[in-house]
C-alpha cells in the first residue's frame, strides 16, 4: 500500500492518459483552468506503477487532462531540479500545491524551513496538510484524542512564523479528524493569514455535518479545495460513504463552488475522486462516540438525526464504486473513467 507521501513525490515519465490533441482541446479557451489534481485521485494508477515498474509522473497525467494545478512535492531539493521543476510547470501553466513536512518538534524546524523555500522556489502557491486519520477509527477514548489535537496545534504555530517569513499559506485538510467548528474556532484564536483550511467538500459527513454547513463555516478560512461529490448508502452500523462522479452524488458542486469563488475568484478546485470501496461509518457502535464530549468535542443529536435523513433520502443514483476483486488494470480503468467523468462534467457544469 502506498502512503500519501509516497504517492505525494512520485515524479517520472509515464503514458499520457489523453492524446496530446484532446489534451490540447480539453482547456478552456479563456483563462487559466482552475481544476487541478490530488495525488489520492490517481491512487491505484501510481500503485500500479510501482507494481509493474512503469514510474507515474503525477504533472504530466494532470497535463494530459487539460489541469491548471497539481498537488505534488518536487522530486529533488536541489537548486538544479527545483528549477527544472518549475520551468516545466510553467511551461504547462500549471499552479503548484505542495505538501511539506510540518515541524513536530523545534529540532524539525530547520528542515521544515528548507523544503518551504524549496517548495516555493519550485513555485508553490499553497501548501497542504492532512494532519489526522478518521477520529472514529484511530481512538477508543476522548484523552488521546485531545493530546492530538493540541500536538496539532503546536505542530501549527511552531510552523506559522516560518510560512509568514515567505509568505506562502498552509491549508489544514478538514481530514476526519475534527468537526468544522472545532477546526474554525482553532484558526480563529490562531488569527494567521498564512494558515487556513484545504476545504474537502465531502470528509465532514463522517463526523455527521451536512456538506454545506461544512462550507459555509470553513469558507473563511479556504485556502483551496478537494473537490469531490458523494455518495450515501445504509448499512447496519450506520452508513457507507463513497466518492462519486460528479453530479451522480448527492452534493449541491453548484452551489459550493459559487460560494467560494465569491470569496476567491481564483479558488483551485483539486479534484479527489477516490477509486476505492466505500468508507463505513459506524454511527451506531459506542467506539464511534468515543471521542465526542459536550464540553470538549460535542455532537449534537440533531446532527446525526441531519446526517442519517441525508442517507436517506438521498439512495445512491448508480452502485457505490467498489474496486475489491478487480484486477489491478480494471482498478485502473476505473479510476481513470470516473476522473474523466468528473472532469468533463466540471467543464460542463462548473466552468472548470
Amino acid at each position: 500500500m502506498l502512503s500519501r507521501r509516497d504517492l505525494l513525490s512520485m515524479a517520472a515519465p509515464a503514458a499520457a492518459w489523453l492524446t496530446a490533441s484532446t489534451a490540447a482541446k480539453a482547456v478552456p479557451a479563456t483563462g487559466k483552468p482552475k481544476l487541478g489534481g490530488t495525488p489520492t485521485a490517481f491512487s491505484n494508477r501510481a500503485r500500479n506503477s510501482r507494481t509493474t515498474g512503469k514510474p507515474f509522473d503525477i504533472v504530466e497525467h494532470c497535463h494530459s487532462l487539460g489541469m491548471g494545478a497539481v498537488q505534488a512535492n518536487p522530486p529533488a531539493t536541489d537548486a538544479e531540479s527545483i528549477r527544472a521543476f518549475r520551468e516545466r510547470l510553467e511551461r504547462y501553466n500549471m499552479y503548484l500545491i505542495s505538501d511539506p513536512r510540518l515541524p513536530r518538534t523545534d529540532a524539525e524546524l530547520p528542515a521544515f524551513e528548507a523544503q518551504v523555500k524549496a517548495y516555493k522556489d519550485a513555485g508553490a502557491v499553497a501548501f497542504h496538510a492532512a494532519m489526522t486519520g478518521r477520529r472514529y477509527e484511530d481512538f477508543d477514548s476522548l484523552e488521546p484524542f485531545k493530546t492530538m489535537f493540541e500536538a496539532a496545534k503546536k505542530t501549527v504555530e511552531r510552523a506559522e512564523p516560518v510560512l509568514r517569513k515567505y509568505r506562502v499559506r498552509l491549508g489544514i485538510e478538514n481530514h476526519k479528524g475534527w468537526r468544522s467548528a472545532e477546526q474554525a474556532a482553532w484558526l480563529q484564536k490562531l488569527s494567521s493569514e498564512w494558515v487556513g483550511v484545504c476545504l474537502d467538500f465531502g470528509n465532514n459527513l463522517s463526523l455527521c455535518e451536512d456538506p454545506m454547513d461544512t462550507a459555509r463555516r470553513l469558507a473563511p478560512y479556504t485556502v483551496f479545495t478537494h473537490i469531490k461529490d458523494m455518495g450515501l448508502e445504509e448499512y447496519e452500523d450506520g452508513f457507507l460513504l463513497s466518492e462519486v462522479p460528479f453530479g451522480d452524488g448527492f452534493l449541491d458542486l453548484k452551489g459550493i463552488v459559487a460560494m467560494l469563488r465569491e470569496r476567491d475568484p481564483n479558488m483551485i478546485f483539486a479534484l479527489e475522486m477516490i477509486t476505492r470501496d466505500p468508507l463505513k461509518v459506524p454511527v451506531f457502535t459506542h467506539k464511534y462516540w468515543a471521542t465526542f464530549d459536550d464540553s470538549y468535542s460535542p455532537l449534537p443529536g440533531r446532527d446525526l438525526a441531519k446526517v442519517l435523513a441525508l442517507v436517506r433520502k438521498n439512495k445512491p443514483k448508480k452502485p457505490l464504486p467498489r474496486i475489491s476483486g478487480l484486477s489491478p488494470e480494471a482498478q485502473v480503468k476505473a479510476e481513470d473513467d470516473y476522473n474523466f467523468a468528473c472532469v468533463e462534467w466540471g467543464r460542463k457544469n462548473l466552468d472548470l
